[in-house]
């Protein structure tokens, strides 16, 4: 994943090297400092549930998505990453609600929108939990 934003935070900085190496315990290390600091860094916890779903955790990973979400709805990588964990989950319907959303979100198309599109036409054709991450 892209950093959404040029941050001024050394702990996201290096948070966001760490996820882009897949070192995703060390991630959520720095995350969590990062959102202990400032607690309304949607972009944090959006990281936090990636590295949480990375690692398998997926309840984790939900409470992440779900607390990015709370503070920005709109959240673009947020909405497309809980709709791959759902996928992961076995919940095709949320994870077309949150397509359904990113459908909203993009007018004109974005990537997020793409790729969770991909990602559910795969597991509708059978290949469960299928996902391009």
């Amino acid at each position: 994943p892209e950093a959404p934003q040029a941050s001024t935070d050394p702990s996201y900085d290096a948070a966001v090297k760490a996820v882009k190496a897949k070192q995703f315990t060390v991630a959520i290390g720095l995350l969590e400092k990062v959102v202990a600091a400032n607690p309304n860094n949607a972009d944090a916890f959006n990281y936090l549930g990636y590295s949480y779903r990375q690692l398998s955790d997926f309840q984790g990973s939900l409470r992440h998505y779900t607390k990015a979400l709370s503070i920005d709805p709109s959240h673009r990588g947020a909405n497309e990453y809980l709709g791959e964990l759902y996928l992961k989950m076995g919940d095709l319907k949320k994870a077309e609600e949150h397509l359904e959303k990113l459908n909203s979100l993009c007018f004109f198309g974005c990537e997020e929108f793409d790729l969770l599109k991909r990602s559910v036409d795969a597991y509708r054709l059978g290949k469960s939990g299928a996902s391009i991450y």
